[in-house]
């Protein structure tokens, strides 16, 4: 997959992981209550700063905080850009 957006420094392009549509138990979540994901894969990422490098590089699993980031949609898909300060976790 080659997108044509190069994040800047310290950003980095993260496509969301799909919503769960069903609880562990076998019950369907309708499209209204479904929680918003908050565990992604990065499909890219700048350079760093002089002071902050880069760690997380492209096709990790993450995991970022519900509000992180915003949200762009590029060639009909949905991604969140955003700093690599706001990733919690790489799983």
């Amino acid at each position: 997959m080659s997108l044509n957006i190069k994040p800047l420094a310290d950003r980095v392009l993260i496509e969301p992981a799909e919503a769960e549509t069903k609880t562990a138990s076998g019950i369907i979540i309708p499209d209204n209550a479904k929680e918003k994901p908050q565990r992604g894969t990065v499909v890219a990422a700048g350079k760093g700063t002089k002071d902050d490098p880069i760690t997380v590089k492209v096709g990790d699993t993450v995991l970022y905080g519900k509000y992180a980031g915003t949200e762009l949609k590029l060639d009909g898909k949905d991604y969140l850009i955003m700093r690599e300060s706001d990733i919690l976790a790489i799983i």
